[in-house]
C-alpha cells in the first residue's frame, strides 16, 4: 500500500465514500442499523464534500472523516467535531486513521477553530486508545446512553485543544 494522501472531499467521490461506509459498519461503532439497498447518496444537504477529508491509497479511496460544527450556536463558533471517520480494512493497522485525525485537528485550526470534540462508543477500545494517543481526553460520560445488540453502551465525549491557550471552565474552581 502506498503512503496515503488526504484531500479534500469531491463530490465525485460519492460512490466510493458510500461503499466505503457500508463496508466499514461494524456495531463497534455504529448507533444506526447496517444500510440496507436501496442505499442513499453519500453527499446530502446536510453533508457535504466540504464537510469531509477522504484518504486515498493506490488510487483509490481509504478513509474518511467529516467535521461539522457540533451546534448551531455562535457562542459554540470555536469547536468543531469529529461526525464521521471510517477506514478501509485494507488499511487498517498502517497508520491511515491517524493520518486522518492529524489532518482532520489541522483543517480545525485552518477553520479557526480553537477546540475538537468527537464522541465516541464506550466498547470501542481500539478508537479510543488512538484518540488518546492523539491528545483527546474524555470530558463526559453518559452511562448507558444506547442499547445496542442487547447491551447499554456509553457514549463518550472526548475533546482536545488545538492551541496553547486553556479555556477556563465555568466548573474550576479557581477560576
Amino acid at each position: 500500500m502506498s503512503e496515503p494522501r488526504i484531500r479534500p472531499a469531491r463530490p465525485e467521490d460519492d460512490d466510493a465514500l458510500a461503499e466505503l461506509d457500508r463496508a466499514s459498519w461494524s456495531p463497534l461503532h455504529a448507533v444506526q442499523p447496517k444500510p440496507q439497498p436501496p442505499y442513499a447518496p453519500f453527499f446530502d444537504e446536510r453533508h457535504t464534500p466540504g464537510d469531509y477529508l477522504v484518504a486515498e491509497s493506490d488510487g483509490l479511496v481509504a478513509g474518511y472523516i467529516r467535521l461539522g460544527a457540533p451546534t448551531p450556536l455562535p457562542a459554540n463558533a470555536h469547536v468543531l467535531q469529529i461526525q464521521g471517520f471510517a477506514v478501509a480494512d485494507r488499511a487498517r493497522g498502517r497508520g491511515l486513521g491517524r493520518s486522518l485525525l492529524r489532518a482532520a485537528c489541522a483543517e480545525a485550526r485552518r477553520r479557526g477553530a480553537s477546540r475538537i470534540t468527537l464522541r465516541v462508543l464506550g466498547h470501542n477500545t481500539p478508537a479510543r486508545r488512538l484518540y488518546e494517543a492523539e491528545g483527546f481526553a474524555v470530558e463526559g460520560v453518559l452511562p448507558g446512553e444506547f442499547l445496542l445488540d442487547g447491551h447499554y453502551v456509553d457514549d463518550i465525549l472526548m475533546g482536545r485543544l488545538l492551541t496553547g491557550d486553556q479555556p477556563v471552565s465555568s466548573s474550576d474552581p479557581t477560576a
